[in-house]
């Protein structure tokens, strides 16, 4: 009896190894995939959950799920699950509109998360899954981020192309009412920012009567929206378009998050900028100082304000780095702004506000100028890589 004990305990003991190493073996090899396929979680989802025996394995990335299969053969004695994204349990639901003047987007499925960014009302949208009463949506900008149910409206692809194909208007003014008659003192239906879309469905008087993703209605004054079709096909904005957009910014708060009128943080600052004069950019400081076109900024790794003001450019983009303060070169681009002329240079740090580069002007920030890492330019840089119009984005039109 004890040696029938003694096998069964050894036995155990064995399994028990033999699980504990191929678990580790199986999050080296899963590790390995996600540093080569899926490096940014902001823009591709990869993600592996080990439950008893199986192992659950879900991404945005063809790629990675198949180099998973090619290398779990090593880890024996688990049942393997891959989902590609979108889930089928949305059945065919795989698309959305932002629902709200302004939604906040977080990264992850609960009230207290970090708030990442946010889409303003008529942002079409790629549905993922649903995680209880949150969403994993892919924006335009390619950007993932879990959003409240209520924040969007999900539809089949069916219902997208109708909605991409109808008589759509933009809001223009920064702050302003869908009405639920055509009066301004009737009842409000929702509040409205600048660069909100919505479904034209009629007309009345001096009013457009609208319809919201989720099918309220409403009434928006004529005066205050374009349509959408003439918004998205006026030409690529010039310095002047898109430091006017800045300035009409100025004193708004810093947001961490923030991409509206409402609040902005300081790459929702640069993006909102472009977006409003129709053109999309990637989502954070660190992905737009990957894109547009490079302008030399620097002596070494220190910023020279004579090369600032030969070569910058109106509307060109800067990128600074805290880790430039602890006498770290080469850290993680962590600010950007947006380069007016002359030194100066406009930013969300506190508040959106104008600065300069130049150490003897009366606004220099001598805090972000010797932080400077780079500088991109791109208003010459239209329609190249992560630089694009919306009316070449397929999620609005065509």
């Amino acid at each position: 009896m004890k040696k029938i004990i003694v096998f069964y305990c050894l036995l155990v003991v064995s399994i028990s190894l033999k699980a504990q190493i191929d678990t580790a073996t199986f999050r080296t090899i899963s590790n390995q995939i996600k540093k080569e396929f899926a490096p940014d979680k902001r823009s591709v989802y990869f993600n592996v959950q080990i439950k008893g025996d199986s192992i659950f394995i879900e991404s945005t990335s063809e790629l990675a799920l198949a180099e998973m299969d090619k290398q779990v053969k090593e880890v024996q004695g688990f049942t393997k699950v891959n989902s590609l994204l979108p889930s089928k349990d949305l059945n065919g639901m795989e698309f959305g509109l932002a629902n709200l003047s302004v939604c906040n987007n977080r990264g992850a499925p609960h009230n207290s998360a970090e708030m990442l960014t946010q889409m303003i009302l008529g942002t079409p949208v790629e549905v993922l899954k649903k995680v209880g009463g949150y969403y994993l949506v892919k924006t335009p900008d390619g950007y993932l981020s879990y959003t409240d149910g209520t924040a969007v409206s999900v539809m089949s692809k069916d219902d997208f192309n109708a909605w991409k194909k109808s008589k759509r208007i933009v809001y223009q003014l920064d702050f302003g009412h869908a009405f639920s008659e055509p009066d301004i003192n009737s009842i409000r239906v929702s509040d409205l920012v600048k660069g909100n879309i919505l479904q034209v469905s009629g007309e009345e008087k001096s009013y457009y009567k609208v319809r919201f993703p989720d099918k309220r209605m409403g009434y928006v004054k004529k005066t205050e929206v374009n349509f959408f079709s003439e918004w998205e096909k006026k030409a690529n904005p010039n310095a002047d378009a898109i430091l006017a957009t800045a300035k009409t910014l100025i004193g708004v708060p810093y947001l961490w998050g923030g991409t509206s009128v409402k609040g902005v943080d300081c790459s929702g600052f640069t993006k909102i900028c472009y977006f409003l004069n129709g053109i999309i950019i990637p989502r954070d400081a660190s992905q737009q100082a990957l894109v547009g076109s490079a302008v030399d900024v620097l002596d070494a790794d220190s910023i020279s304000v004579e090369k600032c003001l030969t070569n910058l450019r109106p509307g060109d983009l800067l990128f600074f780095s805290a880790a430039k303060r602890i006498g770290i070169n080469g850290g993680r681009v962590s600010h950007t702004a947006v380069y007016m002329g002359n030194g100066e240079f406009i930013q969300a740090a506190g508040m959106v506000r104008i600065n300069s580069l130049v150490p003897t002007a009366s606004n220099y920030d001598e805090h972000q100028s010797k932080t400077l890492v780079s500088a991109r330019r791109f208003l010459t840089e239209v329609g190249k890589a992560e630089i694009t119009r919306v009316d070449k984005h397929g999620w609005y039109g065509n």
